[in-house]
Parts: C-alpha cells; structure tokens; sequence
C-alpha cells in the first residue's frame, strides 16, 4: 500500500465500530512478530519502550532522530499501517510529525502535558497541518493527561476538563483522543456522549474494562504502551531465574527469529 492508503485503512479502523486492538512494538523484530499474528491490523509504537531499547529514559530524552529512526525501522518490518508515539513533539509537533510521515508513518499519539489549553490545541493543529501538506489523512491520536496525572483534583472536574481538551482537539482536526489512566465505565460514557462513537481510545491495564464492554460502549481503540515491553522483560527475568536455579528453556520454546 502506498502511503495515502495506508494512512486511510488506518482511519478506516478507528471509525469502525470494531474495537481496534494495538499491541505496541519498540524495535523491528517486536514489529515482525506482532504483525505476524492472526488477527493484528496496525501497529503502534511506543516512546517509552523505543527510549529504554536505546538507553533512555522517557519524556523525549532519546533525541528526535533516534526516535524517527526507530520508527522508520519498524514501519520497515511491516506490512501493515504504524501509527507513532511522538511525545509531546520534541520541541516542533508539526516538523516532528514531518518527519514521523517521511519514514513512512501515518498516525502519531501527541501528548498535551496538561499544558495550558491553547498551546495544547496549537500542537494538534500543527500536526493535523502536516498530514495536510504530505496529503495524506493522518490519524492523530490526539492526548490529554489530565486524567493520568489528577492527583487529588475531584474527579468529576478532571473529567470535565478532559472533554473540553477533546473537544478542542477535534474541532482543529483530530479524528481520536486518546485519554490513558484509569477510567471507569461512567467515565468512558462521559467521552462517548461528548465527542461522539469511535472517538475516544484507551490504554489496557491489569483490571481494565474488558475489552468486549469497551466496544459495546463506542471506544475506538485500545493500546498498551510500554506495559508490553515490561510483559517481554518479566518473561526474560522469569527465565533467568529459573536458569541461575538449574533448570533450562521451557517446554514449549520456539524460534521466533
């Protein structure tokens, strides 16, 4: 597929009213083997995950070439449409979003940092204007954290202020907000009866509503960040252990590069 298309079947995913799954990958052969299981339809990456992999800490410390060539890397090693976790931008969302879409993404998360509502909202634009001007139809999942970092604000404020930030986002053009942390189903509710079915998307955690409920209630998509990474680490820890203990690969080891 050729970008334009790719960006599209991306779009096409998130309207459907089938939940889409995204199971983020961090380097080319998580995207090999993920994109090799029945059933996968996109890819995501994950800043965190691509940031530890290079010896980073998270919160845009990795430098933004390393980060684009990463991405390029795992776009490289797949078929199927990759959307692109960009942070807040790295100082410049639109150029940063140039360049995602240069090495062959065709959505991207972009975070708002709870930053002041305007500046968050000039962001979005500057992105929504780079898929623009490439001509493509860029999925932008479009990030508020307010929920993620509430602290001790009265929830039914912070949910407030959430809807308001989406709505800001999608009125300059992002198609999906993204609102990581935990949510219950009042809340999932509150975002779908604001913006509307197949608008909100969603992080998977341990107790997280099922993903079955989430798709009768309208989420559009649910990802998992870096937890997948810290998934693939506990296996290799796991298995460390039981060697340092005498014991050897398990049963069921297969290659899988």
């Amino acid at each position: 597929m050729d970008l334009k298309t790719r960006a599209q079947t991306l779009l096409d995913l998130h309207t459907a009213p089938e939940l889409l799954t995204v199971v983020n990958v961090w380097d080319a052969i998580t995207a090999r083997i993920v994109t090799e299981v029945e059933g996968t339809k996109a890819l995501a990456t994950a800043s965190h995950s691509i940031a530890a992999s290079h010896g980073y800490e998270d919160g845009e410390n990795i430098p933004v070439e390393e980060m684009i060539a990463a991405v390029g890397l795992i776009v490289a090693n797949t078929h199927l449409p990759v959307t692109a976790d960009l942070e807040a931008g790295y100082g410049d969302p639109g150029e940063t979003a140039r360049k995602a879409i240069g090495v062959g993404a065709v959505g991207a998360n972009l975070e708002d940092q709870v930053k002041p509502l305007a500046e968050a909202v000039a962001a979005v634009e500057a992105v929504v204007k780079a898929g623009e001007a490439e001509g493509i139809p860029f999925v932008l999942n479009a990030r508020t954290d307010v929920v993620a970092k509430a602290g001790d604000r009265p929830h039914d404020e912070v949910i407030a202020d959430a809807i308001e930030r989406g709505k800001a986002f999608i009125e300059v053009g992002a198609p999906i907000v993204f609102v990581p942390g935990p949510l219950s189903e009042d809340d999932v509710r509150a975002f779908v009866d604001a913006w509307g079915p197949q608008r909100l998307t969603t992080i998977g955690y341990p107790g997280s509503i099922p993903l079955a409920r989430q798709q009768e209630l309208g989420v559009a998509r649910v990802s998992y960040g870096p937890f997948t990474q810290s998934v693939a680490l506990m296996a290799l820890q796991d298995l460390t252990r039981d060697i340092q203990a005498g014991g050897a690969l398990p049963e069921d080891f297969r290659v899988l590069n």
